[in-house]
């Protein structure tokens, strides 16, 4: 195949500068076993990150590994700042990369968000992992975008 023709290169040449051959087949294949595996493994995330951009719902994985760096920020004024962007970013009635989540997560994020806590988005990151999980997660699978990976990184013997 071309490099012209090969979308998957163009992707990862494009969007991850070279993850693809940095990626070991043992942390690919270990992607199938569960969603945790993928969302916890080193690069997982930007590559999963890299296939929803195909189905246009990145949102989703920004808005989860957002919410896991909010959960690990010390300082109430970074917190206040970065629940502010987040809010603004996701949550927020038409923000630019609003999240689907439910009206009770919506309003609860909304009464809390003057004085947000480290857990304040917490039920909103439960939704968006169980809609990843459930949704997305299995496509990712099936789709040619993680086929092909896996099968490149076979046939190089990597």
């Amino acid at each position: 195949m071309s490099p012209n023709t090969c979308w998957l290169c163009k992707i990862f040449r494009a969007e991850e500068n070279g993850i693809s051959s940095k990626v070991s087949l043992e942390e690919v294949l270990q992607w199938s076993q569960s969603f945790e595996n993928l969302v916890t493994s080193k690069y997982g995330p930007m590559i999963y990150k890299t296939y929803l951009k195909t189905e246009h719902s990145d949102e989703n994985i920004e808005f989860w590994l957002a919410c896991e760096a909010y959960k690990k920020i010390t300082s109430q004024r970074k917190r206040i700042s970065m629940a502010r962007k987040l809010f603004t970013s996701y949550i927020q009635p038409q923000a630019p990369n609003e999240i689907n989540i439910d009206s009770p997560a919506r309003k609860a994020i909304i009464r809390n968000i003057q004085a947000p806590t480290r857990s304040c988005f917490d039920e909103a990151q439960r939704i968006i992992y169980r809609h990843m999980e459930r949704d997305s997660y299995p496509r990712f699978l099936e789709s040619q975008f993680y086929q092909k990976l896996k099968h490149s990184l076979q046939t190089n013997g990597n």
